[in-house]
């Protein structure tokens, strides 16, 4: 479908549209030329569309940019951060004066600050997300669509439409071409979230050269395949209106989500206009004069009338804002309960302690991954802020159950959706459900603990928006056993625990997996993985506690004048618990911490640490990964200098000495082995 500009050349709105994007072109321009470089290209090429929306489309206010029926916007092409900045401006949101501006690209020395950096930033009000890796941005806003669905679905009563938010996402090539928007894409498309719309800025050219150099499909094809509608812009250089055109088509749609394929030049009117060196780096005073007419201009100057164009926005803003507000308090009174609880979760306030001290596991659950499940759902049934979804490997964390409601098509109201085998894409999406509001939803995705590397950078991503997302993960031992090294993941962890604001908990039984839910519960800022086991336990451990488990590590086995402290957690600690039970009996008194998350551990007071810790000389970590992180506590690691093994749990304890015996093995010889070793970080094979 082509849509070409409805209105009259010459017309009075024609001629202040083409101004304004002259105005934001030109200030793009300014801001690459006022350090040297920056990534104007792509900017200067989507301004018609950034017009578009901010002027004609979108549904925000200026003045409160977090209001909670906004729509939302997400710059999956993050590099062309300026262009939103530059629409952040001249619409009158605050946090991006022309000062701010003047920071974009700076080197930033004597203190510098500024809202306007390389990639967008979630802490500044009037952006939605981070971005910068292409195509989660895409993903983000599967999220942030999903969130809506649900919330219109759960909330919306006839004659009260509180939730009205759509999703609008602007794409280049690059992220069309990442694995995590194609997955997410088909997720949007196969659940039918017909409030999503994806502006592809097509100006065929990628960093190193033109488009055709690496790709050939039909991206309309291709979407469409996946359960999308294409619509086509083809005059996307020069006119507002094809934009708006299609976009307003695009709200016509019901049941698909649509992508409007927007032909642009990057670049557009400058030198370097359709080329690759357009990308990024700066402009020259022929571009702006074939940019703006003049060469007289000053520098970081907007015409008045493009703030006047505007500023009708943040009136009809306001307005919109207001009306919604009276909308919520005619609804108090008609459904007093689903206004409390929906007036509970966009304050962000959580009730989850009282819930976490009822819960008692059946002691019939063995596994941890059953006793995990049975906790889960305990709290899915009592916090309506949960959200989760699987990466098909639902039934292995054990978290289904045959009466939840799931999220899709036909049932919107759902809190469980069906991810497939899309595990990048899954976490990404928790980030956008989880930035649609911070607080109104707690989502948590599952899979094998080996594949959260697939969805390493969206886990990444989370933890960098201090975005509360709670990711499950099972088969994360030896125990998953003749699925082999392929599968377990004797490495994974050293990533996660080595990544910022972010908690990697394993637990090894229901007290401690309580201790767990409670880590992540109560910080709202940071994201989480509980990590458990699949098999039931060979031995069980014991003296573990809730509430001692969320300070992250405790003394599970107390010995005065012990000569060895033995630190582990999850599956192993009850053969920890086990191998000091026969080490004090051969003479070697033996003390036994649990330390389930080493990042909660470390922020506990220094007092604290330290008398959990111990004054034993020898403390030894025993976990069945490379031991890349206990050298902070240790002086030795029982631990892993190579993949696992193809064969039983208990099979491949026993093959790498990790069980009980091995344990008792190691430790004996460490002791026997002189003082003199004592100061050296050895591994114990």
């Amino acid at each position: 479908m082509t849509l070409t500009n409805s209105t009259e050349p010459g017309s009075t709105t024609a001629l202040a549209d083409d101004v304004a994007v002259r105005e934001v072109r030109k200030l793009v321009i300014d801001c690459c030329r006022q350090h040297g470089g920056g990534h104007g290209g792509s900017a200067i090429g989507m301004a018609p569309l950034a017009v578009a929306l901010w002027k004609y489309v979108m549904r925000y206010n200026p003045s409160s940019p977090n209001w909670f029926d906004r729509d939302r916007f997400v710059l999956s092409n993050g590099h062309a951060a300026i262009l939103l900045y530059a629409m952040l401006h001249v619409t009158g949101h605050a946090n991006f004066s022309m000062e701010n501006l003047k920071g974009y690209a700076s080197p930033k020395w004597n203190g510098c600050k500024t809202s306007c950096f390389a990639h967008p930033e979630i802490e500044f009000d009037g952006i939605e997300i981070t971005t910068g890796p292409l195509g989660q941005g895409i993903a983000n806003s599967v999220g942030m669509a999903i969130a809506s669905k649900q919330l219109a679905a759960t909330y919306n009563k006839p004659g009260f439409p509180l939730i009205q938010s759509k999703i609008y996402c602007t794409t280049g090539d690059g992220c069309l071409m990442e694995g995590v928007a194609i997955e997410a894409m088909a997720v949007a498309g196969y659940m039918g979230l017909d409030n999503l719309v994806i502006l592809y800025d097509n100006n065929a050219v990628t960093c190193d050269g033109p488009l055709e150099w690496i790709a050939s499909e039909d991206v309309n094809a291709k979407v469409q395949a996946m359960g999308w509608r294409a619509i086509d812009v083809f005059d996307g250089d020069t006119s507002v209106r094809s934009i708006v055109n299609a976009i307003n088509l695009a709200k016509t749609y019901a049941g698909k989500p649509t992508l409007i394929n927007i032909r642009t030049t990057i670049g557009y009117n400058t030198a370097k206009a359709g080329t690759a060196a357009a990308h990024h780096g700066t402009f020259t005073d022929e571009d702006l004069v074939s940019c703006v007419g003049e060469r007289s201009r000053p520098t970081h100057y907007v015409i008045p009338e493009v703030y006047e164009y505007f500023i009708e926005r943040q009136q009809k803003g306001t307005l919109l804002e207001q009306e919604w507000k009276a909308t919520l308090q005619s609804y108090a009174y008609k459904y007093p309960s689903e206004y409390n609880e929906l007036t509970t979760r966009i304050s962000g306030r959580l009730e989850y302690q009282d819930v976490i001290s009822r819960i008692q596991v059946p002691n019939t659950l063995t596994a941890a991954r059953e006793m995990n499940g049975y906790i889960y759902n305990q709290l899915f049934e009592s916090i309506p802020h949960m959200f989760i979804g699987g990466a098909d490997l639902w039934a292995a964390n054990k978290l289904g159950r045959d009466d939840q409601s799931i999220f899709e098509r036909s049932n919107f109201s759902g809190r469980v959706a069906r991810y497939g085998i899309r595990e990048h894409a899954m976490a990404a999406i928790s980030n956008g459900i989880a930035a649609y509001q911070p607080g109104v939803f707690i989502p948590s995705d599952a899979t094998f603990l080996m594949f959260y590397l697939y969805a390493a950078p969206g886990v990444r991503m989370g933890a960098l928006n201090e975005l509360q997302v709670i990711h499950v993960a099972t088969h994360d031992s030896f125990q998953e056993g003749q699925n082999g090294p392929t599968h377990q993941p004797v490495e994974v962890d050293s990533l996660f625990r080595a990544m910022p604001n972010f908690q990697f908990i394993r637990p090894s039984d229901a007290e401690e997996i309580l201790g767990a839910w409670t880590i992540a519960l109560r910080e709202r800022k940071k994201s989480s993985l509980i990590s458990v086991a699949r098999d039931s336990q060979v031995h069980k451990p014991y003296n573990t506690c809730r509430v001692k488990a969320a300070k992250g590590g405790y003394v599970v086995k107390e010995k005065l004048d012990a000569l060895v402290t033995l630190i582990s957690c999850g599956s192993e600690l009850g053969y920890t618990l086990r191998a000091a039970e026969i080490l004090d009996a051969e003479g070697i008194p033996t003390r036994v911490l649990s330390m389930p998350c080493i990042a909660v551990f470390e922020s506990q007071p220094a007092e604290y640490q330290a008398e959990v810790l111990g004054t034993a000389t020898r403390k030894i970590s025993v976990e069945p990964y490379v031991p890349t992180v206990w050298s902070r506590f240790c002086t030795a690691s029982i631990g892993m200098k190579s993949f696992g093994y193809s064969a039983s749990g208990p099979s491949n304890y026993d093959r790498f000495g990790i069980d009980e015996n091995g344990i008792v093995r190691k430790v004996t010889a460490y002791v026997k082995s002189g003082e003199k070793l004592l100061k050296k970080w050895i591994l114990l094979e």
